[in-house]
């Protein structure tokens, strides 16, 4: 694929326009907008070139596993092996490149399940399916994304929106103390969820059970916990008006 860049017109619109108007020409550019000009192409070159060579190491992570080398990456991205080091440094740099590549996509499906939900327990259980649903489809790129510092990234980019279920579940003040419990709680279940679906995709637990099954169940023990604790603590909480 071409790299995209931008073209940076030699006037804003409204001068152009002023300028074609009147029928004079448009003035030169100075030198220092013509480096600014020169700066942003290149720019632009430079992330279109990265975005380019994550998308190549995912796919070859994904064919050949997480041990896959840099000389396959560069090969499969039609370059060097010198090239991919100019613009990550080193298979640590892409790893990381690749990690935020894909906890964009999965943050958008999770995104996505939780706001399409009719109710917090079916967008719970949505994430939970999203979730299993990428580590089933790629299970190589997934190990290869959570090795390492990778994996507090990622589990820090989904606890906030994993909880926001249930702070509106239990209606509670997003800025009180419940809320905080809510979150407290999600960042446990991101690693709850984590660990049973690793478990799940081995073999070693529940074989043969389909992911919506583990979905299914996994979010109703995980609804259970907080939901039953903190209706509970609120319903014997002392009323502040007696």
């Amino acid at each position: 694929m071409s790299p995209i860049t931008r073209d940076p017109s030699t006037a804003t619109g409204t001068d152009a326009g002023r300028s074609v108007a009147a029928g004079v020409g448009v003035p030169a550019r100075s030198a220092s907008r013509a480096d600014d000009g020169r700066s942003t192409r290149w720019e632009d070159h430079r992330e279109a070139r990265r975005a380019e060579l994550v998308r190549a190491a995912r796919r070859v992570v994904h064919h050949q596993g997480p041990d896959a080398s840099m000389d396959d990456i560069a090969t499969a991205a039609g370059t060097s092996k010198s090239i991919v080091y100019r613009y990550f440094t080193d298979k640590d740099g892409l790893q990381l490149a690749v990690a935020a590549a894909v906890v964009a996509d999965i943050r958008d499906a999770l995104d996505a399940a939780a706001t399409g939900a009719s109710t917090p327990r079916d967008a719970l259980r949505g994430m939970v399916d999203t979730y299993l649903a990428m580590i089933e489809s790629s299970p190589h790129v997934y190990a290869f994304v959570t090795r390492g510092g990778s994996v507090g990234h990622f589990l820090d980019s989904v606890t906030e929106l994993v909880a926001d279920p249930f702070v509106r579940a239990l209606g509670v003040d997003a800025e009180g103390p419940d809320a905080g419990w809510a979150r407290l709680w999600a960042a446990g279940a991101v690693g709850f969820v984590r660990g049973a679906g690793e478990r799940w995709l081995a073999g070693e637990e529940a074989p043969g059970a389909d992911r919506a099954d583990v979905a299914a169940r996994v979010a109703a023990w995980l609804w259970a916990g907080p939901v039953a604790v903190l209706s509970r603590e609120r319903s014997t909480r002392p009323d502040p008006t007696d």
